[in-house]
């Protein structure tokens, strides 16, 4: 039977309820943290350590990758004057959830999905036609912010602590906030 699922982490509040929804339909999950867009590197270490607490409480296997912001920046920076929601978000999740496809092969899992979908101010739609590009029969498109889901991850960070940003995470975001 084929059930195990690679969650890209974005962070640990958004992985809660992302974790539980999977788990509740008998995947077994392991999360990937990999984000190199988020500046500076200060928040980076806030939001893996999230990600690292909430692995830990759900006993799942935690991947990581380090922090290449330069990647990100020669991926992303052509778009730096797009608004969030843009080609420059487009091309940020298109990288993410890439390697996330590339780790899920190189681990042997069957599936990859993302903890992104479940943020009220993103796209899904945009996410799961990325992640099915990738991979049209590995991709697990689940939108995790609904039945309230983003409520939930709320709830659950809340009651676990842990510490939720406020921003998207990369430079131009936080410049824009």
């Amino acid at each position: 039977m084929k059930n195990k699922v690679l969650l890209h982490i974005c962070c640990g509040v958004c992985a809660s309820h992302a974790i539980e929804a999977l788990q509740s339909k008998g995947y077994l999950v392991s999360g990937y943290f990999y984000n190199p867009n988020i500046y500076p590197y200060k928040e980076y270490c806030l939001r893996k350590q999230a990600a690292q607490k909430i692995a830990k409480f759900y006993k799942i296997e935690l991947l990581s990758s380090g922090y290449d912001l330069s990647r990100w920046k020669k991926n992303c920076a052509i778009f730096k004057d797009e608004k969030e929601g843009g080609r420059r978000c487009d091309a940020c999740f298109q990288l993410r959830l890439g390697e996330t496809y590339k780790k899920a092969k190189d681990n042997n899992l069957d599936y990859f999905t993302t903890t992104l979908t479940i943020s009220p101010h993103k796209q899904s739609q945009t996410i799961f036609k990325i992640g099915k590009n990738l991979a049209e029969d590995n991709f697990l498109e689940i939108d995790f912010k609904k039945k309230d889901g983003f409520k939930k991850a709320l709830e659950i960070s809340k009651k676990l602590n842990l510490y939720r940003q406020n921003y998207c995470g990369c430079a131009y975001s936080l410049q824009d906030r």
